[in-house]
């Protein structure tokens, strides 16, 4: 479901080739020309600019906009410009950087996609980086983060039942905790039916299976089976809730606001902006409005679409 505002294109991408090379051109960048073009364009019309802007200038867009922009703007609209897998890649290289070492963000990314996006991203990663994603993430994050998140697919009720079972046995029923079978279950189903999971958890348990892992688990791993529990059953609050956090308070962590609104424009970003609105009381348009500013400010808002 994609939330962008624009009205329908009627320029071709050759044309928006031709506009965009014309913002380059002369001294300083018509930055926004730029973002007037690329924020209005879906995931399609971005990919076929970058073919045209190629075949008809001998360059790479996206070095060319590297080399015009800068600071934040910049890391969003090369994030805008690739395709969802390889910008997951992007994401979690950047956040397994041992400098500056991302936990939440590669948790997020890897514990909010489908078990058959983490496939996609996963080929992307190795074939992009030389390395596969496993490696780097038991080489950056002591092993932790690791438990969280890979592979899936879809089961029934009684499956969901079984392993409510197998949870509650490996967690409260024991002193300690069975790590092993929490990543199993975890990491190896889909989303759809750890919600199923939950769902039996409590009806047979009493108790939430959020409540379960937050007693039984803790640090990163704990961060991590929360993230794809929290994704399962209502992605759009778990967004709505880490946009919130990266604006509360002095400053922005600009690239949690970045990262989320870049990545989930084209997939869930109306019911976001309805969760956050219900949960604190102002659009979302307005909190990015008034903790953001310039052009930076400019393409965020555009990529968010109309207030109501």
């Amino acid at each position: 479901m994609s939330t962008l505002s624009f009205p329908p294109v009627l320029t071709s991408p050759k044309d928006d080739a031709i506009h965009l090379y014309r913002a380059f051109k002369g001294f300083g960048c018509d930055t926004g020309a730029v973002i007037n073009i690329l924020a209005h364009r879906d995931a399609t019309q971005r990919a076929l600019i970058q073919q045209e802007y190629r075949a008809m200038y001998s360059e790479d867009i996206l070095k060319r906009l590297e080399s015009e922009l800068s600071g934040s703007l910049e890391t969003a609209i090369i994030l805008w410009m690739h395709d969802p897998a390889t910008r997951d890649a992007l994401i979690v290289k950047r956040a397994l950087n041992p400098d500056i070492l991302n936990r939440e963000a590669a948790t997020e990314i890897i514990c909010s996609r489908t078990p058959s996006q983490i496939q996609h991203f996963k080929q992307i990663y190795h074939s992009r980086f030389g390395v596969y994603l496993e490696h780097d993430i038991e080489r950056y994050t002591s092993g932790d983060l690791q438990k969280a998140g890979f592979l899936g697919l879809e089961v029934d009720r009684a499956t969901a039942v079984k392993d409510a079972k197998s949870l509650y046995k490996a967690g409260e029923k024991k002193l300690g905790t069975d790590e092993k079978a929490f990543i199993h279950i975890f990491s190896e189903q889909s989303r759809a039916h750890l919600a199923a999971v939950a769902s039996a958890y409590r009806d047979m348990f009493g108790n939430s299976l959020k409540k379960a892992v937050k007693s039984e688990t803790s640090g990163n791993f704990e961060h991590g089976l929360l993230t794809i529990l929290r994704c399962s059953e209502n992605p759009a609050k778990y967004f709505a809730k880490v946009l919130h956090k990266a604006m509360k308070g002095l400053g922005t962590n600009d690239s949690t606001l970045v990262r989320v609104i870049v990545t989930r424009t084209e997939i869930d970003m109306q019911y976001i902006k309805a969760e956050y609105l219900k949960k604190y009381k102002t659009s979302l348009n307005d909190a990015v409005h008034s903790e953001t500013s310039g052009h930076y400010s400019t393409f965020l808002l555009s990529l968010l679409g109309p207030n109501h």
